[in-house]
Formats: C-alpha cells, sequence, structure tokens
C-alpha cells in the first residue's frame, strides 16, 4: 500500500464519522432534500469518474426509503453518509491515479 492510499483511510473514517454524527434539531424535509442533493451531485462526480463506490448508491436509496416514510432524521443522516462515501471514492480515485506508478515494476 503506498503512503497516498494509505493515508484515505482516515480520512474516510473522518468524514463517515461527521455524516453519521447525530443532530440537535428534527430534521425538515428541507434538510433532507438539500443534503441528498449534494450527495447526487457528488455520487454522480464519482460515476463520471468511475470510481463510484456500491456502498453510496446504497446509502442514497436507504435515504429515499427513509424519507419516503417520513423519517427525515433518518433520511437526513443516510443522505450526509452517501455524500462522504462519495468524496471518499472520489480521493481515492484522485490519490489512485498516481499512486499505482510507486507500485510499478521498474
Amino acid at each position: 500500500m503506498s503512503k497516498m492510499t494509505g493515508n484515505l483511510f482516515p480520512f474516510a473514517l473522518i468524514l463517515l464519522s461527521l455524516a453519521a454524527a447525530p443532530s440537535a434539531f428534527a430534521a425538515t424535509e428541507a434538510d433532507y432534500k438539500a443534503a441528498y442533493a449534494a450527495a447526487e451531485a457528488s455520487a454522480k462526480e464519482a460515476a463520471a469518474l468511475r470510481h463510484q463506490w456500491t456502498t453510496t448508491v446504497s446509502t442514497l436509496a436507504a435515504a429515499k426509503k427513509a424519507a419516503d416514510s417520513g423519517d427525515f432524521d433518518r433520511a437526513l443522516a443516510a443522505a450526509r453518509e452517501a455524500e462522504a462515501l462519495a468524496k471518499a471514492s472520489i480521493y481515492q480515485a484522485a490519490s489512485e491515479k498516481e499512486a499505482w506508478k510507486a507500485m510499478e515494476i521498474r
């Protein structure tokens, strides 16, 4: 594992822990929609890089399902987690774009 790729995991853990942090207020539909839009945009960026994680897709689906049932607290948390996952996959794509060179046989 290269030094650059090794730094990915602490970064991803930090993002995920921030996304999963409970909020001090009851989430509204507007809160969910804003978080979902941000997560969806990040997921589309990761997909454009051909580096979208399957967990991002399933977490987005869970957010939508929770919102459809009216549980906006759970929907907001899932949307934030999906955004963190998408951003971590974007970071991984960028780091792996250069990291392979360190593993190349010379």
